[in-house]
């Protein structure tokens, strides 16, 4: 996921005397502390639904509005989860190059600029969107950055579960941005990403395990044989395509994107259960071929939300 240079871990750069650290290598950092990259997915699960809650094209206005807001506040969430992590993140090879361990922002610089873009997104979505928006959005930076970062990360292996939540909440503050309510479609599909989430994470830690390990973070695959760990994410694959079928039945979508996740749910399902084959058969290393499933989990959940915007516009 991440760069890495051929140091230890844990050794962090430190800016050349006199605190010479370019402009512009400043602007990539300040930007790398906001995750883009976990934001692309974020957004990915908002534009959509904003599309189904619309059952149409919604005001183009406002959806710039909600990803601007959408950016801003989970940015601020990420910022804080490094200032947080940083002691961790200097001793794990995967990130081993963010700005706070390179010494390209320093802790106080990450910690005002998190709160900053905090309070910010708050007012911009309160002011140009709704404050129903403007409170879920709150609402899951402080779940993320205290609930999951500081209180779960750390102690329990069921962290990436529960604090999972916080990435669910874009489904809700599309629906809410647009309709300034909540319906039980915003929160079937609330659910998909909830059971999504670990069966996407935990592939990643199976192959990154050491890393936690070192740094004493209970991911799933840190305590349990990767027999276990493959075993729990087929069911939380079974349960996500299940729930993810329930949107036609109770008249939110059509035949269009009824297609789509059955397609896509089924090959996950294929993906799911090759890991778990190869897990019980004691396969390691390249041969576990772990991150197969990763990398379709994130092209799963793309297709299945651009069906949830398309499928309005074919009913």
């Amino acid at each position: 996921m991440t760069a890495v240079e051929s140091r230890p871990a844990g050794v962090a750069l430190t800016p050349s005397p006199g605190g010479q650290r370019p402009f512009g290598a400043r602007i990539k950092a300040f930007v790398a502390l906001t995750k883009p990259r976990i934001i692309e997915l974020l957004l990915i699960t908002t534009v959509p639904v904003m599309f189904l809650a619309a059952q149409g094209v919604p005001d183009l206005w406002l959806v710039l509005a909600t990803t601007v807001g959408g950016y801003l506040s989970a940015g601020g969430a990420n910022a804080l989860n490094m200032y947080i992590d940083r002691d961790i993140d200097a001793l794990m090879d995967r990130t081993s190059q963010r700005p706070l361990v390179t010494g390209m922002v320093s802790p106080r610089e990450c910690l005002a600029f998190g709160i900053a873009l905090g309070v910010i997104s708050t007012v911009w979505f309160g002011l140009l969107v709704n404050w129903l928006s403007a409170a879920l959005a709150l609402g899951a930076l402080l779940f993320y950055v205290v609930v999951y970062t500081m209180l779960l990360k750390r102690r329990t292996s069921q962290n990436i579960v529960w604090g999972g939540i916080a990435g669910c909440m874009p489904v809700l503050i599309g629906w809410s941005a647009v309709t300034n309510s909540m319906s039980w479609a915003a929160v079937i599909l609330f659910a998909v990403i909830f059971f999504w989430t670990p069966p996407h994470y935990w592939p990643l830690s199976m192959k990154v395990k050491d890393d936690y390990a070192r740094v004493g973070v209970p991911m799933l695959p840190v305590i349990a044989s990767n027999r276990v760990v493959a075993r729990q994410i087929v069911l939380y694959s079974w349960v996500m395509v299940a729930v993810s079928l329930l949107l036609t039945p109770l008249g939110y979508t059509g035949w269009f994107y009824t297609v789509v996740a059955v397609l896509t749910g089924g090959f996950w399902l294929w993906e799911a259960h090759g890991l778990q084959h190869r897990a019980k058969a004691g396969a390691t290393g390249g041969k576990l071929k772990e991150m197969r499933l990763f990398h379709w989990s994130i092209t799963y959940v793309s297709l299945l939300f651009v069906a949830v915007a398309v499928d309005p516009f074919l009913r």
